[in-house]
């Protein structure tokens, strides 16, 4: 679907308006949606897919997914996240998940960014330098 410089603009500008201390405020979403759908202006539905689009590339890039082979400590998981609070700053979703085929170390993926510090991850680059 082709959409209009126009659209894009405005729905740059409504997303800019949602935002609160440089997060979107999904209250402020949900309002801008509603008001948008019942005043209904010339390529709304353009105006809301981009929109959508907007929110969800911000969404991914303040989602931390962290997977280990074992379980994390309480400690580890406070100081894991609070690294990745550090580097990529405050309104990150962190979730942390257990991954056996890892074998040991950590693999990161914060936004679109990947460290993967695994050792199945370094078995496989040992495996192709043969």
């Amino acid at each position: 679907m082709k959409i209009s410089k126009q659209a894009q603009r405005e729905a740059r500008q409504l997303y800019q308006c949602c935002r609160v201390n440089d997060l979107p405020d999904e209250n402020r979403i949900r309002q801008a949606v509603a008001r948008l759908i019942s005043r209904k202006p010339r390529g709304y539905v353009k105006i809301l897919s981009r929109l959508e689009r907007l929110v969800k590339l911000d969404m991914e890039q303040h989602s931390a997914s962290v997977e280990s082979a074992a379980p994390l400590s309480p400690d580890l998981q406070a100081d894991v996240a609070g690294r990745i609070t550090k580097a990529y700053g405050p309104g990150m979703a962190i979730s942390f998940r257990q991954n056996p085929s890892l074998i040991g170390g950590l693999r990161i993926q914060a936004g679109s960014d990947l460290y993967d510090g695994s050792v199945r991850t370094r078995l496989e680059k040992l495996e192709q330098s043969f």
